[in-house]
């Protein structure tokens, strides 16, 4: 008499146990990955706000010590931040007649503008436009 080997489990996976599972894989990177770009973009966002902000304070020391605002941020000892400047165009607009004032703009370039975000605008007034994106 022969001695018999006991049977063995099968080992590994069957092809529908591994395709359920890149299934299901598909279906969680589907729902996550939007949710999380959107957050990155917001991220890219505030960090332009952060950049405004900054170079308005900028413009205002400037006023103290100038008596004039300035367009040029070189003037400012300012240089837009590369990660900033890759997402976005920052430009200052100066109007000089009666009492001076200034506009810090910065348009989304890239991804950012295909998002459907707008320009954001920042002023001597502290005025934020558009409203619903600060």
């Amino acid at each position: 008499m022969r001695d018999r080997q006991p049977i063995r489990g099968h080992e590994g996976f069957t092809l529908i146990e591994l395709m359920i599972t890149i299934v299901i894989i598909g279906i969680l990177v589907g729902v996550a990955l939007p949710g999380y770009q959107n957050s990155v973009r917001k991220s890219h966002r505030s960090a332009a706000q952060a950049e405004m902000l900054d170079i308005a304070n900028r413009e205002q020391q400037y006023l103290l010590a100038n008596r004039s605002y300035t367009a040029t941020l070189s003037n400012l000892g300012y240089s837009v931040p590369t990660e900033v400047a890759a997402r976005y165009t920052c430009t200052v607009s100066v109007t000089s007649t009666g009492l001076p004032t200034f506009t810090v703009s910065c348009a989304p370039t890239s991804l950012q503008s295909a998002s459907g975000f707008s320009t954001l605008t920042l002023d001597s007034t502290g005025a934020k436009a558009p409203a619903g994106e600060w």
